[in-house]
């Protein structure tokens, strides 16, 4: 019989299907009962399998939620809005969002909250550092093993990248920052943290003609969202004292809506 069981790729039932039994003959189900019972059984299984391998694949850090995210302690911030991006349209349509504001202000909790909630949604997801990302993609040593690396970030539904901002790139890894986002424009949508204000990213990636380039796809369709508030990290330290409030993030002119609404 187990054999059965794996020409017909059940293994999700092979393993509930003799308690299940049990329970139809203690409550004298019907035959559709069941089977209706047992083939539910078998798609769970393979739901949980499959969100088992999407976890991992994703390398997400840190299991973060909308609903735990202090919207009191940032009030220039949206909850209606986080909540509205929480529904995934922007994964369904391509379109990145971008969170920028100081450091400790909720970028990365945000964002992992957004990846956790696509996750769950059955999206495949990958969560990189730039730095990382520019790493691993430097590090390539031959064509085939490169565009092997290129295709791990292509590939996913929606990509998180953090911390864009605290490593000024190389000539190289600016070159191969430039050509992953060219590859998912229109095709895959991203989610980006930073805390340096687009202005300033021609010193990022060392050249301010491929800088317009990625900031020309990278913003084409995208949601921008300015976190101007305190540091959570700061904040037990800071007591009331607002002088030491962090300053807002700035977007520059001609950059899309903050969607801060």
């Amino acid at each position: 019989m187990s054999g059965a069981y794996k020409q017909l790729n059940l293994t999700q039932l092979e393993m509930v299907l003799p308690k299940l039994l049990e329970q139809a003959r203690r409550e004298q189900w019907t035959y559709e009962t069941l089977l209706e019972r047992a083939l539910t059984a078998e798609l769970d299984g393979r739901e949980r399998k499959a969100m088992a391998r999407r976890l991992k694949a994703a390398r997400i850090p840190g299991k973060k939620t909308i609903d735990g995210f202090d919207f009191s302690f940032q009030p220039t911030l949206s909850e209606r809005h986080l909540r509205e991006l929480a529904d995934l349209s922007f994964v369904r349509t391509g379109t990145n969002v971008i969170f920028l504001g100081p450091p400790g202000t909720g970028k990365t909790h945000l964002s992992l909250a957004l990846a956790n909630q696509a996750l769950a949604q059955g999206h495949s997801v990958l969560f990189t550092t730039l730095a990382e990302l520019a790493q691993a993609l430097e590090s390539a040593s031959h064509p085939g093993l490169m565009r092997q690396r290129v295709r791990r970030y292509i590939a996913p539904s929606l990509l998180v990248i953090d911390e864009v901002g605290y490593t000024t790139l190389s000539q190289e890894q600016a070159h191969y920052f430039f050509e992953l986002v060219t590859a998912r424009y229109e095709h895959g949508s991203i989610i980006l943290t930073s805390n340096t204000s687009f202005a300033q990213w021609g010193n990022l990636l060392g050249d301010e003609v491929l800088a317009t380039a990625l900031l020309d796809r990278l913003l084409h369709h995208a949601e921008v969202i300015a976190i101007n508030g305190r540091s959570y990290r700061m904040k037990d330290r800071q007591g009331d004292r607002g002088d030491l409030s962090t300053q807002p993030a700035r977007t520059p002119i001609g950059a899309p809506s903050t969607g801060v609404r």
